[in-house]
C-alpha cells in the first residue's frame, strides 16, 4: 500500500481546503479523498470529545466506516480515522503519482502529530499555511455559526474559550489555542529538518496563489509549471440572517432536508434573502483589539523565528476585513 509522503498540517481556517483543492489538480499529486482524517493527532479520538459533540461524531463515524470500505471515488470532508489499516485505505487508489499526501488542519495544533508522523514517515514533507490568528479565530467562529454549532456572539465565544478548563475537544476548546503558532511550528522543526518544512502565509495564497503553488510543486518534486485553477474560493462562511431560526432548523435536521429538496435555481435565488452578505461579516473593533493584544507575544516570537514581517498582524488599524 502507498504511504503519504507529504502533509498539509494547518492552520485551521488558514486556506488548507483551498491548498488541498489546488494541489489535487496536479496529475503528479495524489491526495487522500478524505480531507481531515486526523489519524496522527492522538488527541482527536472519540473518547476525548466533549459530551455535546459525541452524538454528531457517532453518526459521522458510522458513515465513515461505509465510506472507507467503498471505492472512495467521491471526496469527503471530515471523519476521524483511528486504525492504521483504515488510514492506508485512503491511499489505495494512488498509482504512479510522485507526491502522495493528505490534509488535516488539526495536525499543527496537535502536540502528538509531528512526533507521530516523524516516527512513521520521517522523510515526509510538511506544508504549513498561517493566517493572522485574530482573523483565523473569527473565521472559525463564523464557520461554527454557519453549520449551526453555536449561536452566541463572537465576544461570548472568546470569553467561553478563556473560561474553559476542559481539554475535551469541543466548541470552546481548542479555539484561541489554534492560533498560538510559535510552539506549534517549533514542534515540527524539532522533528523534521527545515528543508522538509514549507511555511507560507494566508496572504501569499490570497495575493499570489500561482507563485505559492509553483513553490509548493517544487517543494514536492513535481512539475512546477502546472497552472491550477484558483478561481473558486473554498469554505466561505454563510451566516444566516436569522441565526436563532437557522440554529433551530439545523438542530432538528430540517435545514439539510430543505437544502436537499430545493432546486439549485431556488437555492441561488434565496441566498441573498437567507444569508448575510460577505461584506457584512466583519469583526467588532474592540474584539480585534483584544485578540491582537492576546496574540501579540506569540506573533513577535513567530516573526523572529520565520524572519518574516508580521507587523500587520499586530496592528489593530489593519481591520476590519471581509472574511
Amino acid at each position: 500500500m502507498a504511504l503519504p509522503n507529504f502533509f498539509i498540517v494547518g492552520a485551521p481556517k488558514a486556506g488548507t481546503t483551498s491548498l488541498y483543492a489546488y494541489l489535487g489538480q496536479h496529475a503528479q499529486i495524489y491526495l487522500s479523498p478524505l480531507k481531515e482524517p486526523c489519524y496522527f493527532a492522538a488527541e482527536l479520538r472519540p473518547e476525548n470529545f466533549a459530551p455535546e459533540e459525541r452524538p454528531r461524531l457517532a453518526r459521522e463515524m458510522r458513515t465513515l466506516e461505509e465510506y472507507l470500505h467503498g471505492d472512495m471515488r467521491v471526496p469527503r470532508f471530515g471523519g476521524l480515522v483511528t486504525q492504521w489499516d483504515d488510514y492506508l485505505r485512503l491511499f489505495g487508489n494512488a498509482t504512479d503519482q510522485l507526491a502522495i499526501g493528505e490534509a488535516s488542519a488539526c495536525y499543527l495544533w496537535s502536540q502528538s502529530a509531528a512526533r507521530n508522523i516523524a516516527a512513521r514517515i520521517p522523510q515526509a514533507r510538511i506544508i504549513i499555511n498561517l493566517r493572522n490568528p485574530v482573523d483565523r479565530a473569527f473565521s472559525q467562529y463564523l464557520q461554527m455559526v454557519t453549520v449551526g454549532a453555536i449561536r452566541r456572539s463572537f465576544r461570548e465565544q472568546i470569553q467561553a474559550s478563556l473560561r474553559c478548563r476542559s481539554e475535551q475537544f469541543g466548541r470552546s476548546w481548542p479555539f484561541l489555542e489554534f492560533g498560538c503558532y510559535y510552539p506549534q511550528i517549533v514542534r515540527y522543526l524539532d522533528h523534521f529538518p527545515r528543508s522538509q518544512v514549507h511555511i507560507s502565509l494566508y496572504e501569499d495564497l490570497e495575493l499570489h496563489p500561482q507563485e505559492l503553488l509553483s513553490q509548493l510543486f517544487r517543494f514536492l518534486g513535481v512539475d512546477p509549471e502546472f497552472v491550477a485553477n484558483v478561481t473558486h474560493r473554498h469554505h466561505e462562511p454563510r451566516v444566516p440572517r436569522l441565526t436563532a431560526v437557522a440554529y433551530a432548523l439545523k438542530k432538528l435536521g430540517i435545514w439539510s432536508r430543505l437544502h436537499y429538496l430545493a432546486p439549485a435555481s431556488v437555492r441561488r435565488a434565496a441566498r441573498p434573502l437567507i444569508f448575510n452578505a460577505r461584506s457584512s461579516l466583519v469583526m467588532a473593533a474592540e474584539d480585534r483589539a483584544f485578540l491582537t493584544d492576546y496574540y501579540r507575544d506569540d506573533v513577535l516570537r513567530l516573526e523572529a523565528l520565520l524572519q518574516r514581517d508580521l507587523s500587520a498582524w499586530t496592528d489593530i488599524r489593519q481591520g476590519p476585513r471581509v472574511v
